[in-house]
């Protein structure tokens, strides 16, 4: 697993040559790089260069958000907020959002107050329990 050949596939991704991203990035997603797994996770949501499969989304968010990837913890609070590749749940939404807010993606933040605005305070608090739980057992223990 080497910098370089991430840096290949980020570029083949930034200039939408999905092929080249696939090719380059699934064997660093499948040998455990977060970067490396958060973009295969929006190739999936989002159907670029592969067919759109939100079961494969989730897949690769979860790998990178229990590594304490924000984007991906962000992307997966979404996934819980709208239904795609899980069952909807305003709670692990929260719990997602407020993690990937914790660890720097400010939006995040943003979209978990949204969130809150669908649950009640007891939801709330267990959402914040849930992320307590999570960060403190190191993304082992995230409600699911």
């Amino acid at each position: 697993m080497s910098a370089q050949d991430y840096q290949k596939g980020y570029d083949a991704y930034q200039a939408g040559d999905y092929a080249k991203t696939l090719k380059e990035l699934h064997p660093l997603a499948e040998q455990g790089l977060a970067e490396a797994q958060f973009i295969l996770g929006g190739m999936y949501l989002n159907g670029r260069g592969v067919p759109q499969d939100y079961d494969e989304a989730v897949k690769w968010f979860r790998l990178a958000a229990e590594k304490g990837n924000a984007s991906a913890q962000a992307d997966l609070g979404g996934m819980y907020a709208t239904g795609k590749g899980v069952p909807q749940d305003n709670i692990m939404a929260h719990m997602w959002y407020n993690l990937g807010a914790a660890n720097g993606f400010e939006k995040a933040g943003e979209w978990r107050d949204e969130r809150a605005g669908f649950m009640t305070n007891a939801d709330i608090s267990k959402a914040q329990a849930l992320a307590r739980q999570c960060m403190s057992s190191g993304y082992t223990k995230c409600g699911d």
